[in-house]
C-alpha cells in the first residue's frame, strides 16, 4: 500500500509528463501550421507572377474587348426609310491604309481607269473597293453629268439612278477644307450632312473651286478622260447644263486590278 508521499510523488510525474505531451503537441501544431504557411505564400506568389505575365489571359478574354479600333465608322442605313437604298452589307472597318488600288470602270461608252488612294482617304476607298467586289456597280447607271464651267463632273453609283439612293451605309466624309477638284480628280459626293455613300463623281473639267466639301479618293487616267470628254461633248438630256447624260452611260463592270 503506497504513501501519501509516493501518491504525491506519482501525481507529480503523471503532472510532468501531461505538461511534457502538451509542450510537445503545441511545438507540432507550430510546426504544421508554420508549413502551411509557407505554402500558401508560395502559390500567391506563384499565382501573382503567372497573372502579371499573361498566362491566365488569352483563351478566356471577350473577343470584342481584345478587337481592334475599327478605322473605319461604316454604319447600315435603313432601305425601309428610304427605298431607293440597296442592302449589300457592310465593308470591313479596318481597309487597307497605304498604297493605291487600281481598278476599271467599263462602260457602254469605254473604259475608264481609276485609281484610289488608300492612305489619303482610306474610308472611301475601301467603301467603292468592296462594292466593286459585290459586284455593286455592275449594270448601273451614271445618274447625272453636268456642264457649266465650274462643274464639269459626271455622277455615279446610284442604282435606282434618282440621285437620292445607293448603297444601305454610310461613314463620315474626309474633308480636310483644303481640297480642289482639277481635272482628273475621283471625289465623293454626299448629302451635305457630312456623310459618304456608295455615289462618286468623275472630274473632266476644273470643279467646284471654294467648295472644299468632297472627299478626294482618287485619280483618272488619261484614256478615261477622253472617254468622259466624249461623254460631255454629247450634253444633258433636257438641254441644260445639270440632269441625266443625252446618251445615257451604264457601267458594265467595275474590275479590281491584282
Amino acid at each position: 500500500m503506497s504513501t501519501n508521499k509516493q501518491r504525491r510523488e506519482a501525481a507529480q510525474r503523471h503532472l510532468q509528463r501531461q505538461l511534457e505531451r502538451r509542450a510537445e503537441q503545441a511545438q507540432k501544431r507550430r510546426r504544421t501550421l508554420g508549413i502551411a504557411l509557407a505554402a500558401l505564400a508560395a502559390v500567391v506568389v506563384v499565382a501573382a507572377v503567372l497573372l502579371i505575365s499573361g498566362v491566365f489571359s488569352g483563351d478566356d478574354e471577350d473577343p470584342e474587348a481584345a478587337a481592334p479600333e475599327s478605322t473605319c465608322d461604316y454604319v447600315a442605313t435603313d432601305p425601309g426609310v428610304n427605298p431607293n437604298l440597296t442592302d449589300v452589307g457592310l465593308p470591313d472597318g479596318n481597309p487597307p491604309t497605304d498604297g493605291t488600288q487600281a481598278l476599271t470602270m467599263s462602260t457602254d461608252a469605254g473604259d475608264i481607269g481609276l485609281t484610289l488612294d488608300r492612305a489619303a482617304a482610306p474610308c472611301a476607298a475601301g467603301a467603292i473597293s468592296y462594292l466593286a467586289e459585290q459586284g455593286f456597280f455592275d449594270g448601273t447607271g451614271c445618274h447625272r453629268l453636268t456642264t457649266s464651267p465650274g462643274l464639269q463632273v459626271l455622277q455615279c453609283g446610284d442604282p435606282s439612278g434618282t440621285g437620292r439612293g445607293g448603297a444601305a451605309f454610310d461613314y463620315p466624309t474626309a474633308a480636310t477644307g483644303d481640297e480642289t477638284y482639277p481635272r482628273g480628280t475621283i471625289a465623293m459626293a454626299n448629302s451635305g450632312q457630312g456623310f459618304d455613300g456608295s455615289q462618286f463623281f468623275l472630274v473632266y473639267g476644273d470643279s467646284l473651286e471654294g467648295n472644299p466639301n468632297y472627299t478626294v479618293v482618287g485619280t483618272i487616267d488619261e484614256a478615261g478622260l477622253g472617254v468622259l470628254d466624249a461623254i460631255a461633248a454629247k450634253g444633258v438630256a433636257d438641254g441644260g447644263q445639270d440632269g441625266a447624260p443625252a446618251e445615257p452611260v451604264t457601267i458594265t463592270a467595275m474590275t479590281l486590278a491584282g
